[in-house]
């Protein structure tokens, strides 16, 4: 019982000692700060020339914090890929809306990617939709796409391929900025229609198929290149495309529609 007593006692004064420490050493630690401080107001408020001059420094030090943040944001904007729709020419914002609610993206990114499409069909004469078509058609406007061929980007440029296009943009990987790869697609498909010697020969050559079936790559590009001329010029055209019942359907109206026409003026001669 005497040995467990001692311990406990001893346990006792080790614990007020350091309690008894910690007060003092705290105690201590705030009066030389309250020291400190008490010194630093006498001195400025003899020294007023201390006190401006550690006024000055710290509102300078808060502006360039200000600064840097403000400056960040700014070039984040800058990065943007975007465009108000409502400052773009009329077949221009036709082209975005429809677009962006075809392909489910927004339609500031996709204004100024229609606005680059105009400049660079501009420069090289070619039609702007048909940029857009081969846009849709290669990426469904994802500029981060990639094929397990290597093609990369909103236009789907074999990068591997093309990589002194690249250099005029910083390097290869500018193929996954979304303007960039614009301007070097359009640069590869110029090169394609000159090459065949037609639109249609271009874009085989662009995709490297010579596959002319009607499900293939030619068909496609050439029908939403059709609808987008439709929408350009302000006219309602559905976003999604009919099925291929509803198109049998139609053709079998046609033809009933025709079959009346030619007999109809048999019956009127007897």
């Amino acid at each position: 019982m005497t040995t467990i007593h001692d311990i406990r006692e001893g346990i006792k004064t080790f614990a007020a000692d350091v309690a008894e420490g910690f007060f003092v050493i705290t105690h201590n630690g705030l009066a030389f700060i309250g020291l400190v401080v008490f010194c630093v107001a006498t001195l400025f408020g003899t020294r007023p020339d201390l006190r401006m001059n550690a006024e000055l420094r710290l509102i300078n030090w808060l502006q360039d914090r200000q600064a840097d943040f403000m400056m960040s944001d700014a070039a984040a904007v800058e990065r943007t890929t975007a465009a108000n729709p409502q400052e773009l020419p009329k077949q221009q914002a036709n082209l975005a809306y429809w677009l962006s609610r075809k392909y489910k993206v927004g339609v500031e990114p996709l204004s100024a990617l229609v606005a680059e499409a105009y400049e660079s069909g501009n420069k090289t004469q070619i039609d702007p939709t048909l940029i857009l078509a081969v846009m849709a058609i290669e990426s469904g406007f994802n500029p981060f796409a990639q094929s397990p061929m290597g093609a990369q980007g909103l236009m789907q440029v074999m990068t591997k391929v093309h990589t002194e296009k690249y250099e005029g943009y910083g390097g290869k990987l500018a193929a996954f900025d979304p303007l960039s790869n614009l301007k070097v697609g359009v640069q590869v498909l110029k090169d394609c229609i000159v090459r065949a010697g037609s639109v249609e020969g271009g874009l085989k050559l662009y995709v490297g198929s010579v596959d002319n079936s009607p499900t293939n790559y030619l068909s496609r590009v050439l029908a939403e290149h059709h609808r987008l001329q439709k929408v350009a010029q302000g006219q309602r055209v559905p976003i999604t495309e009919p099925s291929a019942g509803a198109v049998a359907a139609a053709g079998l109206e046609n033809l009933w529609e025709k079959a009346q026409r030619l007999v109809t003026p048999a019956e009127d001669e007897k």
